[in-house]
């Protein structure tokens, strides 16, 4: 099974080898059928802390290291 792939942006890069990132959805409302922006964070390792506040990146699915840590950040160049 392919891993999900996710864009977002980063919202808080305080603690060490980890970001929090911010996906933004649009969803349509299964009565009014109108969109609704949804938002969720996500915890993903960073190992190398190259990733700061305001960045875009993209975060894929892993193996779980730790409680909250079940994505990775992609690497790009």
């Amino acid at each position: 099974m392919p891993k999900r792939i996710l864009q977002g942006t980063v919202v808080s890069d305080k603690n060490n080898q980890t970001v929090v990132v911010k996906v933004d959805r649009q969803v349509m409302h299964r009565l009014y059928k109108k969109y609704i922006g949804q938002s969720k964070k996500y915890h993903a390792h960073d190992e190398k802390n190259q990733f700061k506040e305001g960045d875009t990146v993209r975060i894929q699915e892993c193996a779980p290291r730790s409680k909250l840590k079940r994505w990775e950040v992609l690497y790009t160049g």
